[in-house]
């Protein structure tokens, strides 16, 4: 792993922010995480400004399919 997984992301909660915040993980977070990844950036050993944004890139039908993929990661 590069990065951290998916699996059992979908519906976690008290998913720790950098900023002290926890969320629980749903499709608006998803979708905000793709499109503007450093809205809300995870604790630990991540730099905000390091992920790409998608905005732009991807149309709403590829961004739903990820969710939707994400969703099934258990």
């Amino acid at each position: 792993g590069i990065g951290p997984t998916w699996k059992g992301l979908f519906g976690s909660t008290d998913h720790k922010m950098q900023d002290g915040t926890s969320i629980t993980v749903d499709e608006n977070y998803l979708r905000e995480s793709i499109l503007d990844p450093n809205a809300k950036v995870v604790a630990g050993n991540y730099v905000k400004g390091t992920m790409p944004t998608f905005q732009g890139q991807l149309k709403e039908v590829e961004i739903t399919a990820i969710i939707e993929f994400i969703k099934t990661l258990k």
